[in-house]
């Protein structure tokens, strides 16, 4: 249990419609309006979040609405009384970033907790905010909470609820999709939306700057995200969600520039408002240091240098049977999937990269910690899992699976937008990992499922991933209902050999432990997204011994 105490939860309507249709005309009105402009309150609207945590310093966040300048002041101190600040000063909150401020707290004592407010010129102040820096020297333990993936319309976000009340963190991971870009009644479909849950605001999909920062007004307005930012410090990253589905350096899958702009116009909308509302620095990619313990590596997968993902839709477009399928997958296997210019990190980062990892083992920490968004370890379709489908599936469903089916087939990978659609770039950072004689730990999310792998390279063990579920997003129990999931994880383990283990159906989140000797994921599991205060359920536990590069199965 950690020592210090939470800071009281500012009370906060949750953003469901039964609330909104509460109050006769004035629920009627706020039921029909854009969030928005359902409340446009003035001041502190958002409560209060830390991130980027240093030995001696971390970054503080709040948003202070106003239609000019206003100058705010800050404090931090080792009480919630306030009563000997040991660090102040003042930062700008400004509509030309919606409001958001965010100061740096310098000068602090390393592996400390402290609390911290912003006050206004009119003498009110922020919600209470509670974070922490990282340690120097020796360290016996550092624990997160890991979150990726939560679509507010399907279902409350019970991980980051349990997680807070949990006290027992000393920062939280967010591993990206921390939002979702769709309009209404797309992802989730209107029959898939949690009827309690608000409608999006906006409604559209999110292309333009105002869009972006409204959507981020919306899920920042969500009690238990609320929460988890107001007690622990947290390091974040986007994926591809926080700008369009299956992004890239040059486009993404959900961007057609004949009707939405340049694609170049959008992501730089995208970024700026993550960047306003997350505490995040500017840096693309970023490492912390955990006292002698560990290296964490926020990496940037996304955005900055990655090729555009292969499809297999229009790779098997024209086949006419599944051994043509075969056939031409596997001589595309052979031939551009191996294209050694295709790039996720990109130069700058892998150099970065490689470098930082050389420093930390040969530094000493135990640990090099990877931050990042996609699964690394291989991946192939069960093929066993197509002669189990039953009858009358539905045709996105049979293109999928059969694709997934011939891909298998082919000896290539189930999903092309993890690091298995670019497997030279992986071999490039894998020798790069056993050149610094790392001891490797990925964290990854994206796929709204959990998993866990030994990672090889040419026989050689590389390291392990943690993967883990999403917050609310649907995973395999999502578009195959008719498997039952004990059934798919174990096909999915059977067929790939580095995949030790996986659950197929249930959300929550991962609490990641580092020691000198060990690094441990739970994996906590919920009953429920669509019940509000669902609890977890199930656990599992896996690790892996320092020095071993591989899960302790025994």
């Amino acid at each position: 249990m950690i020592k210090t105490e939470p800071p009281v939860a500012a009370p906060i309507l949750p953003l469901d419609r039964r609330q909104l249709l509460k109050g006769g005309v004035l629920g009627a009105g706020l039921a029909a309006a854009p969030l928005t402009a359902a409340g446009r309150a003035r001041g502190f609207t958002h409560g209060v979040a830390s991130g980027e945590p240093g030995s001696s310093r971390v970054l503080l966040w709040t948003r202070y609405a106003a239609d000019q300048d206003v100058p705010l002041t800050w404090e931090l101190s080792e009480t919630a009384s306030f009563a000997s600040p040991v660090a102040s000063g003042s930062v700008m909150a400004s509509p030309a970033n919606d409001g958001c401020a965010k100061p740096w707290a310098d000068g602090l004592a390393p592996g400390r907790w402290y609390y911290f407010r912003f006050t206004a010129p009119d003498g009110s102040h922020s919600d209470i905010g509670r974070t922490r820096t990282l340690p120097e020297g020796p360290t016996a333990r550092w624990k997160m909470a890991v979150f990726s993936c939560s679509n507010i319309g399907f279902g409350w976000f019970n991980a980051y609820a349990h997680a807070a009340a949990a006290n027992e963190f000393d920062c939280t991971l967010h591993l990206g999709d921390y939002f979702y870009e769709y309009g209404q009644g797309t992802y989730p479909s209107e029959s898939e939306w949690l009827g309690t849950r608000a409608p999006l605001d906006p409604q559209s999909e999110t292309v333009a700057l105002a869009q972006y920062r409204a959507r981020y007004a919306q899920y920042r307005s969500d009690p238990d995200l609320r929460r988890i930012h107001q007690i622990y410090p947290m390091i974040a990253g986007w994926d591809d969600h926080e700008s369009a589905n299956d992004s890239w350096e040059g486009g993404a899958q959900n961007h057609q520039s004949e009707t939405e702009g340049e694609w170049s116009v959008r992501k730089a909308a995208a970024m700026k408002a993550y960047r306003e509302w997350m505490p995040v620095s500017e840096e693309p990619w970023a490492e912390y240091e955990i006292g002698d313990l560990a290296t964490l590596f926020r990496l940037e997968t996304r955005l900055s240098a990655r090729a555009q993902q292969f499809d297999y839709g229009t790779l098997l477009r024209g086949m006419t049977s599944p051994e043509q399928g075969v056939a031409a997958l596997t001589a595309f296997r052979e031939e551009s999937y191996r294209d050694p210019t295709r790039e996720v990190l990109g130069a700058a980062q892998q150099a970065w990269l490689g470098n930082g990892l050389m420093r930390s083992a040969k530094g000493g920490k135990t640990w090099q910690v990877l931050v990042q968004q996609v699964l690394m370890g291989k991946t192939a379709s069960a093929t066993s899992l197509t002669d189990a489908l039953p009858q009358g599936l539905p045709d996105y469903i049979m293109r999928r699976v059969v694709a997934g089916a011939i891909a298998s087939r082919a000896g290539l990978p189930l999903n092309m937008d993890a690091w298995d659609g670019y497997p030279a770039a992986r071999a490039r950072f894998y020798e790069a990992a056993l050149a610094a004689d790392a001891n490797l730990v990925s964290l990854a999310g994206d796929t709204h499922n959990a998993w866990a792998f030994d990672l090889a390279h040419e026989g050689e063990k590389v390291g392990v991933e943690f993967g883990g579920q999403s917050v609310t997003s649907p995973g395999f129990e999502g578009y195959l209902p008719q498997l039952a999931p004990g059934d798919v994880s174990a096909a999915m383990v059977a067929r790939n050999p580095e995949l030790k283990w996986m659950d197929a159906s249930r959300r929550g989140y991962m609490a990641v432990e580092l020691t000198p000797t060990r690094a441990t994921s739970e994996y906590r599991l919920l009953s429920s997204v669509r019940e509000k205060g669902a609890e977890v359920v199930a656990t599992k536990r896996l690790s892996t011994l320092a020095g071993a590069r591989a899960l302790d199965l025994s």
